[in-house]
């Protein structure tokens, strides 16, 4: 089992930054990718970005790739969320998630984290 606890969610105006952590521990070396999610209210969860955990192979969804990085700390088993240049339609709850090796699917998943842009 992986258990993953997301943080640095908040409210912040339009232009701001945040920084997103998730907190990886439990079985971490089974774990090939990390991703996050978010869900907005009366909308599907949707694929923000997702890394190795060799740092090699990362993934933006074109809507924050100009404005949003994505990078590991391995000594702390933590993956951050940069995010720069916030809109409001950034508003959702962050969800962090783990997709082993043997399954390549994200079956774990953090309870999420709720960041707030105001206009």
């Amino acid at each position: 089992q992986v258990q993953l606890v997301e943080s640095g969610g908040g409210l912040v105006q339009a232009g701001g930054s945040l920084r997103l952590s998730c907190a990886a521990s439990g079985r971490t070396g089974s774990t090939y990718r990390m991703g996050w999610f978010r869900q907005a209210p009366e909308k599907e969860r949707e694929f923000v970005a997702s890394i190795t955990w060799s740092g090699y192979i990362t993934d933006l969804a074109d809507s924050v790739k100009a404005r949003f990085t994505i990078s590991t700390d391995n000594a702390k088993n933590t993956v951050y969320l940069q995010m720069n240049s916030l809109k409001p339609e950034d508003t959702a709850v962050y969800y962090c998630a783990a997709q082993p090796f043997s399954t390549r699917k994200y079956d774990y998943w953090g309870q999420g984290t709720q960041v707030t842009v105001s206009s």
